[in-house]
C-alpha cells in the first residue's frame, strides 16, 4: 500500500509550489461542499423586510457583521438576502466540524484554501498565478497579495459571506483576512455572521464608517413579526398574548420558533405559551446544548448560581461563588453573546428563559443550594451600598429568613412603603408567604401593617403590642422600629377615630426622628407624610377642623408650618410616587373639611387635585381618590347636577369593592352624600330605610369618639326624609340631636323646623303650641342669632342660612326682608352655582324668585321651573335658554381663555397637559354651540357664566 499511493503524512507535506491549483485540500482531501452551500430556509421561514433592507445597504460598506446569540436567526437572514441578490455570492461556513484530523484548530492555509474554493464555485475567475495554500497551517503572503491585488480591479465587488465565524480563534488568520479586506478596497465585501466579536480591528472599521453592524437588538423579533411567524405556524393569538411571549423571549427567534412548535401540539395553543415551564420544553435542550455546555465548569457554576438573581453586579456574583473572576466572566459571555446581557453600569442580567433554565437546573443538581444562595444574595445586597431594599426583600423572602426580611425593611425606615409606592402590591403579596411560626419584633410589624392596611384595626393592634413588648427599652438600636410604631399607631388611632392617640403617636415620632440616620428619613418622606395624613384624618373625624387643615395641608405638600412637633421638619416637597397615597388622601380630607364648610369651589379644587395625584401615579389608592370622588359627588348635588353626582358615587363605590380600607371619614362622608343624593331626587323612603338598617355614620365602624359633623349629618337627612314622608314631629325630634358642637348645620336645622313648625302650626289648636312654633320664626326672623356658623362659612352654608331667615321674614309678613335676603343668598350662590339650597326651600320661595329683581339675579345659572312642579306661577318674561352645565375644571379653562391665555399657559396654571386643556376646550365648544374661543367667552358672559 505505501508503494503503490501516498500516505495521508506525505499528502500533508508542503508542497513545492505553492501555486498549484489543487483539486483537494492542503491535506490533499477532498473539499466538504456542505461548507460552501447556503441554508436552505425552511417552511414556516418569515422574510423579515426590514432586515434584508438593511444588509442590502450594508453592501455599500466593505466589513458587515451580524453578531447575535444562538438561536438569534442570523444565519438564515443572510441565506434569505443572499438568494435575493442578482450577483454571485460567495458563502463559507467556518464552523459544523473539524478540517483536522487532530483536535487543533485549522491553520491559516486551511481557511484559505476552503475561501478560494468557495469563490471559485460562486462562479468568481480566479487567475491560475493565485494558486492554493498547500500548507495548512500557513499562507504565503504573495497569495495573499496576489489575491487582494486582482480583487481590488473587479469593476463589481466580490461578496463573501463567512457563516460560523466565532469558531475562528486564530488570530493569524484574521489579520491576513483583514490585510485581504483592506487592499482589495471596493473589490470585496465581506459580511461576518458571528455569535463573538470577531478578532478583526473593528474600531477601526468604525472610525472610518466602513462597518455595518446588525446586532441581536436589532435581529429581535417585534410583535408584529412574531404575529405574522405564529400564523406561518398555524396559530392566530389576541395581540396582549403576542406581547408576552415576545416580552418572555425578548424576542430571541429560536425561543419563538420553539415555543410554536410545541404550542401547536398542544389543544390550547394561547394558554400553553402563557404557562409553558421553559426547562421542560426543547427550548431548554437548545439552550442547554448550545450555551450552557459550551462553557467550562467554572463558568458553568457561576452562571447556575446567577441564575437566582434578576439583575448582579460582578460583585454580588462573586458573593454567591466565592470567587474573584466574575467580571471577566460576565464580560465575556456578554462578548459571547451567551445569553448575559450588559447593561451599564457595572450590571448584567440574563435572558428571561435562559434564566429559568438555569433555576430548574439548579434545582435539579443542588436541590439545597438555592435558599443558601437567595440568603447570601440577601445579607449582601442588604449590607453594600449598590443594593436596593426591594432586592434584599426578594432574596430574602425566597430564603424563608423572614426574620431577617421584615427586619430589614423595619431597619430601613420602609414600613410605609407597605401602604403606598409602585411597589406596595409587590411587597404586600411578598409579605402574605410569611408563615404563622416566623417570629421577632419586626415580622410583628409587618403583621400589623398588614391588618391595618385592609383596616382590621383589632388585629393590627394586637400585633402591634406584642412588637413593643418585643422591643423593649432598647430604644438606641431600635428607633427606626419604634417609628414605625408610630406610623402604626397613627394608622391604628385613624380607624377607630381616636384623634388624641393618633396626637399622641405623632409627638412620639417627632421625638424619635431625632435618633433615626438622616440618610433614612430622606430616602422615605412617605413615612410622615403618612403619619400626618392619619393624624389629620383622625382629627377631622372628632370635628377638630383645625388641626386637621394643618396635619392635611403639609401631608399634602400646600402648607409649611408645622402641624405637629413630628412634622416640625418636614419639608414641602412635590408628589412622587412613594408620597403619592398620603398627598391624595390628604387632599381628599381637605376637600371634605371645605364641603362641610360650604366652600363648593374650593372643595372641588382639591378633590380634583387629589384625582390628578391617582392618574399620574397609577391605580387608586387606599381613600384619597374615593374620598375626592365623594367630595365632587357632594359638591355636585348641592349644584344639583344629580346625574353627575350618580356617576361619581357608582365609580367610588366599583373602587371600594376592590378593597379599600374601611375608614370612618370616608364612610361617614359616602353615607351623606349618599342620602343627600337621595333627597335630591325625592327618595326620601330610601334614606329613613338606609338609616334603619345602620344608624350609625361610620357604617358599622366602632370608633372612640364621636363625630359631630357625621353626627349632625345624618341627623339632617334623616329629619328632612321624615319631613318628606309627612312625619313633621319626628323631624323636630331629629333635629334637637344635631350635636351643638357642629355649628355647620344649624342653618340647614333652622331651614328644616321651620318647614315643620309650618306644617305643626297650621294642626296646632292650642294657642301654646301655635306660640312656641311662631317664637322660633320671630326670633329667626329678627336677627338670625340662633345661625351659629363657621368663621370661614362659604355659600354652601351661609346660603342656606339667609334663606332660612327669608322664610322666617316671610311668615312673618316682611316681604322686604325676604326679599333682600333672597338676593344676597342669589349673590352669594351664583359665584359657586349653589343651587339645591333654592330647590329644596318649598313654595315660598317660588312667587320671590317670580320678581323682577330676582329673576334677573337667577338668569343664566339658576333656572326656577327646573324644580318647580307643574302648574307652578311663571314671569311673563320667558327665561333665557339653558346652556348644558359645565364641569368645574371646564369653568376653569373658560375662566382662563377669558383672560387671553394660550393653551400652554392654561395647561401650566393648571397643571395639566396641552391635550386635557384640548379636550376641555373641545367640550366646552359642544356645550356653548360655538366653534371659536372669541365666541365661547363671549356667550358664557351672556349666560353669565365668567
Amino acid at each position: 500500500m505505501a508503494e503503490s499511493g501516498e500516505s495521508g503524512a506525505a499528502r500533508r507535506r508542503p508542497s513545492a509550489d505553492p501555486y498549484v491549483d489543487p483539486q483537494a485540500d492542503p491535506h490533499g482531501e477532498p473539499y466538504l461542499l456542505t461548507r460552501f452551500a447556503v441554508p436552505a430556509l425552511p417552511a414556516t421561514f418569515l422574510r423579515r423586510g426590514r432586515l434584508t433592507a438593511h444588509l442590502d445597504e450594508a453592501a455599500r460598506t466593505p466589513l458587515t457583521m451580524v453578531n447575535g446569540p444562538a438561536g438569534a436567526g442570523k444565519t438564515l437572514l443572510v441565506a434569505d438576502w443572499v438568494a435575493g441578490r442578482a450577483e454571485p455570492v460567495a458563502w463559507l461556513t467556518t464552523g459544523d466540524g473539524d478540517l483536522t484530523t487532530d483536535a487543533t484548530e485549522p491553520g491559516p492555509g486551511m481557511w484559505w484554501a476552503y475561501l478560494l474554493q468557495a469563490l471559485r464555485l460562486a462562479g468568481i475567475p480566479l487567475p491560475p498565478d493565485i494558486g492554493c495554500p498547500a500548507d495548512a497551517n500557513r499562507a504565503d503572503p504573495g497569495l495573499l497579495t496576489r489575491l487582494a491585488a486582482h480583487l481590488g480591479t473587479r469593476e463589481r465587488p466580490v461578496t463573501v459571506v463567512l457563516d460560523e465565524f466565532d469558531r475562528v480563534t486564530d488570530p493569524r488568520f484574521a489579520e491576513q483576512l483583514a490585510f485581504v479586506l483592506h487592499q482589495a478596497g471596493r473589490g470585496l465585501r465581506l459580511v461576518l455572521v458571528t455569535r463573538t466579536e470577531p478578532l478583526l480591528p473593528l474600531h477601526r472599521y468604525r472610525a472610518a464608517g466602513e462597518l455595518t453592524e446588525i446586532r441581536g437588538a436589532e435581529l429581535a423579533f417585534t410583535p408584529v413579526e412574531a404575529t405574522a411567524l405564529l400564523e406561518r405556524h398555524g396559530m392566530r393569538l389576541p395581540p396582549a398574548a403576542v406581547r408576552a411571549l415576545v416580552d418572555r423571549t425578548r424576542g430571541w427567534a429560536a425561543g419563538l420558533r420553539l415555543s410554536a412548535l410545541a404550542a401547536r401540539e398542544h389543544p390550547d395553543p394561547e394558554t400553553y405559551l402563557k404557562e409553558f415551564e421553559a426547562q421542560r420544553t426543547t427550548v431548554a435542550d437548545f439552550l442547554l446544548a448550545e450555551v450552557l455546555e459550551r462553557q467550562s465548569p467554572e463558568t458553568q457554576d457561576l452562571l447556575l448560581r446567577a441564575g437566582v438573581l434578576d439583575r448582579f453586579s460582578p460583585a454580588l456574583v462573586n458573593a454567591l461563588t466565592g470567587r474573584a473572576d466574575a467580571a471577566a466572566v460576565l464580560a465575556e459571555l456578554h462578548r459571547e453573546n451567551a445569553f448575559v446581557e450588559d447593561l451599564g453600569h457595572d450590571q448584567y442580567r440574563l435572558h428571561p428563559l435562559f434564566r429559568e433554565i438555569l433555576r430548574a437546573h439548579l434545582r435539579l443538581r443542588s436541590p439545597a443550594l438555592e435558599p443558601e444562595l437567595h440568603r447570601r444574595a440577601a445579607h449582601w445586597l442588604h449590607g453594600s451600598a449598590a443594593g436596593s431594599l426591594e432586592e434584599t426583600l426578594v432574596h430574602g423572602a425566597a430564603a424563608e429568613d423572614w426574620d431577617f426580611t421584615a427586619g430589614a425593611l423595619v431597619d430601613d425606615l420602609a414600613i410605609g412603603r407597605l401602604f403606598t409606592g409602585l411597589r406596595r402590591g409587590d411587597l404586600t403579596e411578598l409579605f402574605a408567604a410569611m408563615p404563622p411560626d416566623a417570629a421577632g419584633p419586626a415580622v410583628d410589624l409587618v403583621r400589623a401593617a398588614r391588618a391595618l392596611s385592609r383596616s382590621d384595626a383589632d388585629r393590627g393592634l394586637t400585633h402591634l403590642r406584642r412588637a413593643e413588648d418585643r422591643l423593649g427599652e432598647d430604644t438606641a438600636d431600635r428607633a427606626a422600629a419604634r417609628l414605625s410604631c408610630a406610623l402604626l399607631e397613627a394608622l391604628a388611632a385613624r380607624l377607630t377615630g381616636a384623634p388624641d392617640r393618633a396626637g399622641k403617636a405623632a409627638d412620639t415620632a417627632g421625638e424619635l426622628r431625632r435618633e433615626v440616620p438622616a440618610r433614612l428619613l430622606d430616602e422615605h418622606p412617605e413615612l410622615f407624610a403618612l403619619l400626618l395624613a392619619h393624624v389629620g384624618s383622625a382629627h377631622l373625624w372628632a370635628g377638630r377642623f383645625g388641626d386637621a387643615r394643618t396635619a392635611l395641608s403639609r401631608a399634602a405638600g400646600t402648607a409649611r408650618g408645622p402641624a405637629t412637633p413630628a412634622a416640625s421638619a418636614t419639608p414641602t416637597t412635590p408628589a412622587t410616587p412613594a408620597t403619592a397615597l398620603p398627598r391624595e388622601d390628604a387632599l381628599g380630607g381637605l376637600a371634605l373639611i371645605d364641603y362641610l364648610d360650604g366652600r363648593l369651589d374650593r372643595a372641588e379644587r382639591n378633590a380634583l387635585a387629589s384625582l390628578s395625584v391617582t392618574e399620574r401615579f397609577g391605580p387608586q389608592h387606599l381613600t384619597g381618590s374615593a374620598l375626592a370622588r365623594l367630595v365632587l359627588a357632594g359638591v355636585a348635588v348641592e349644584r344639583h347636577e344629580l346625574a353627575t353626582a350618580q356617576r361619581l358615587l357608582d365609580t367610588t363605590a366599583a373602587a371600594h369593592a376592590h378593597g379599600p380600607p374601611r375608614d370612618p371619614v370616608t364612610e361617614a362622608g359616602r353615607a351623606v352624600v349618599t342620602a343627600r343624593l337621595l333627597l335630591a331626587r325625592g327618595e326620601a323612603r330610601a334614606v329613613i330605610d338606609a338609616l334603619e338598617r345602620d344608624p350609625g355614620p361610620g357604617a358599622g365602624l366602632a370608633t372612640a369618639t364621636g363625630s359631630p359633623w357625621a353626627d349632625g349629618a345624618t341627623a339632617l337627612a334623616a329629619a328632612a326624609a321624615h319631613l318628606a314622608e309627612g312625619r313633621p314631629e319626628a323631624a323636630v325630634g331629629l333635629l334637637r340631636t344635631v350635636p351643638d358642637d357642629w355649628p355647620a348645620g344649624t342653618a340647614e336645622a333652622a331651614g328644616i323646623r321651620l318647614a315643620a313648625e309650618e306644617v305643626l302650626t297650621a294642626d296646632r289648636t292650642s294657642s301654646e303650641a301655635r306660640a312656641a312654633g311662631e317664637s322660633f320664626t320671630e326670633s329667626l326672623a329678627a336677627d338670625g342669632a340662633t345661625l351659629r356658623l363657621p368663621d370661614h362659612a362659604g355659600p354652601g352654608l351661609t346660603v342656606r342660612a339667609m334663606l332660612a331667615r327669608a322664610r322666617a321674614a316671610d311668615r312673618v309678613g316682611d316681604r322686604a326682608t325676604a326679599c333682600r335676603l333672597v338676593a344676597k343668598a342669589l349673590y352669594a350662590a351664583r359665584r359657586e352655582r349653589v343651587r339645591r339650597p333654592f330647590f329644596e326651600a318649598g313654595p315660598w320661595i317660588r312667587p320671590l324668585l317670580g320678581t323682577a329683581p330676582l329673576h334677573g339675579l337667577a338668569d343664566g345659572w339658576l333656572d326656577p321651573h327646573r324644580a318647580a312642579p307643574a302648574g307652578a306661577p311663571r314671569t311673563g318674561e320667558p327665561p333665557p335658554p339653558v346652556v348644558e352645565e359645565l364641569s368645574g375644571r371646564e369653568r376653569d379653562v373658560l375662566r382662563r381663555l377669558a383672560q387671553l391665555m394660550s393653551t400652554d399657559e392654561i395647561a401650566a396654571d393648571l397643571h395639566v397637559s396641552p391635550n386635557t386643556v384640548k379636550t376641555h376646550l373641545k367640550s366646552v365648544y359642544r356645550k356653548l354651540a360655538v366653534s371659536r374661543r372669541n365666541d365661547a367667552v363671549r356667550r358664557a358672559r351672556e349666560h353669565h357664566l365668567l
